[in-house]
Formats: C-alpha cells, structure tokens, sequence
C-alpha cells in the first residue's frame, strides 16, 4: 500500500502526489473526461515573485505536515485557523509547489461572497449586447460565463487542484452551510449551460477557467471532479463554523511560532540572522505576551533596519515603530 504521507514540507518539488493512497469509499469521484493539470506557467500570477518566495519560503510544523496528508487522503477539506501573520495562507501555495499541483486557485471572501461567485460569473448584459448586435449564437450562453476558483478546482483533472479560499470567516452566515453540498459532492450544475445544452448536439461548451485563457469543456453543464481538489479555508477565529461544517473539513489550528521556529523563519525569508537580529527576535517574544503582533512585522522591521545604515538606537526605534500591536492592548516600552 502507498504511504500515506505524500507531503514532508521540505520544499523540494516532487511527483509524489502520484502516488497518493486510494481514497475512501465515501470520497471516490469519477468526473471526465479528464484534464491533464495546468502548468504554473498557464497563470501568470502563479509565478510572480511574492508568491514563488511564499511557497520556496514556508516553514511548516510536523502538525501541519501531518494534517496536510490527512486531508489529501480523506479528499477532505482543511480548515486552518490562528493569529494572523502565521502563515495560513502560504500553506496552500507551499504545498501546490512541492507537489506540483499547479497554479494556486485563490477565492478571497468577504461578506457579500456567495457560492455561485465560487463557481463561476455569469454576464448576461454582454450576451443582451451581443444578441443586438447580432453577435450571440445559439447556445452561445458560454462566451459570456467564466468559471470561478472552486468551479474551476472541481474539474476533473488527473491531479488535485489546490484551492485556497481566503478568510472564510468573513463570509455571511450561510456560505460555510452553503458549501457544504458542493465540497461533499465533489460536483456542480450551472443552469445556463444545462439549459443551452437543450438547443446543442453534444451539449459540449467551451467556457473559460479560473486564472487562464484556455477553454475546457463542460458537457451538459455538469461538473463532476476526478481528483478532489486540495482546498484550504483559512479563519482568523472571528466567528464559530456549523458543526455539520466542522466535521466535513481536516482542522489544523496553527499557534505563535516559538524562538527556534521564528529564527528558522527568519533564516528562509532572510538568511541567516545575525546578532541585531536574534536580539529583535528575543525582544519580539517579549513584547508578544503583551498584545498581538504578526510574523510580518518582525520581518519587516529586520529587513529594514538591515539596509536603512542606521546605527543602533535609531535601528531600535524604527524597529520599534515597525512593530505596533495589532490590538489596543500596546504598551509604551521601547527598546
């Protein structure tokens, strides 16, 4: 039997998604036909500098290791939660680089998301236009309808997409409930093809994907995954999940790093620390028992009082001011 553990966190590329266990009874998907995975070169924002440094960059934990493998082999969602600035979001590019599961499909949610933005957009004023103008087609609904990120996750392609729906605790209340169908289902109808396949031979649409020109084909206006995608919902722990939603998704809850993990992270994002910067770490531990701050910050302020050419006390200052509490709880220590 493979094991079961396909990620290490290590962050050198492999092919070892491939060999990824069968899954559940419960979680088997059999859409098609299937679609070979996108390259990273398919979605420009998949290779811009900031996200490449993300993914090459990340430090993960062993309890992220081994609850990434749990929701790669259970096909299920992972729900990661903690303080902002801890990196719950550069998890799920980290893991689509070392598996090679291509471009990271990014669904930012705010309060007025839905889960038809989820799937896809339709515009019907552009196909009205075009209809006057004489441009529309019969069937033609598909020149006017765009796939979303978790549309386009869940087309059937060989290997899992990854998915990262951003800050889903800022959603209304009915989305995380609303989901809960499409991610345990694996599938999708989008009404307007289904209709138009009425009026089509083959019922065969050519409809753009999340994050790419290139077309795929929907047949019937059905969407049925092969490989379930591997999908990260981030929460900064601003509101409590349904319990049906909760048991459906892999929970991994990530903490403040400690001295040993901050300096690795320091060391990845900016080599190796030297004495200012293990002293602006130690004090970064201090102040952290007294008011929220973000890894962020301290990365910031390291970077800048690296190549300002300050001298010590105008360094201590600036880093200072670098690193405000992200509460109303700061305190008026300095360094």
């Amino acid at each position: 039997m493979p094991h079961w553990s396909v990620y290490t966190g290590e962050n050198e590329p492999h092919d070892g998604i491939d060999h990824l266990p069968a899954p559940p009874p419960w979680r088997a998907f059999d859409g098609g036909p299937a679609l070979p995975p996108p390259l990273d070169s398919d979605d420009a924002t998949a290779v811009s500098p900031d996200r490449v440094h993300r993914a090459k960059s990340y430090v993960a934990t062993p309890e992220s290791v081994r609850l990434v493998n749990a929701a790669l082999c259970l096909r299920r969602p992972l729900l990661v939660t903690g303080p902002p600035g801890t990196g719950k979001s550069s998890l799920a590019y980290a893991v689509a680089r070392e598996l090679r599961l291509g471009p990271v499909l990014r669904w930012n949610i705010t309060s007025r998301s839905t889960l038809a933005d989820g799937l896809y957009q339709y515009d019907p004023l552009s196909r009205l236009y075009a209809a006057r103008e004489g441009a529309d087609k019969p069937g033609g609904v598909e020149d006017h309808l765009r796939l979303g990120p978790l549309g386009t996750a869940l087309l059937p392609y060989d290997r899992p997409r990854a998915l990262l729906v951003d800050e889903i605790d800022k959603s209304d209340l009915d989305l995380p409930n609303d989901l809960l169908n499409v991610l345990e289902e694996g599938q999708y109808e989008i009404p307007e093809l289904v209709r138009a396949a009425r009026h089509c031979g083959d019922g065969a649409a050519e409809v753009l994907a999340d994050g790419t020109d290139t077309p795929v084909t929907v047949h019937r206006g059905r969407v049925r995954c092969r490989a379930f995608p591997f999908v990260v919902l981030t929460s900064n722990g601003e509101r409590e999940f349904p319990p049906a939603f909760l048991r459906r998704c892999v929970r991994l809850k990530l903490r403040r790093p400690d001295r040993d993990q901050l300096t690795d992270i320091v060391r990845a994002h900016l080599d190796t620390p030297d004495g200012h910067a293990e002293r602006l770490i130690n004090r970064f531990l201090e102040r952290a028992g007294g008011g929220e701050l973000a890894t962020d910050q301290l990365l910031n302020a390291l970077y800048l009082t690296g190549v300002a050419g300050l001298d010590a006390a105008s360094r201590d200052d600036l880093a200072e001011q670098l690193m405000p509490y992200l509460s109303a709880t700061a305190d008026g220590d300095g360094f």
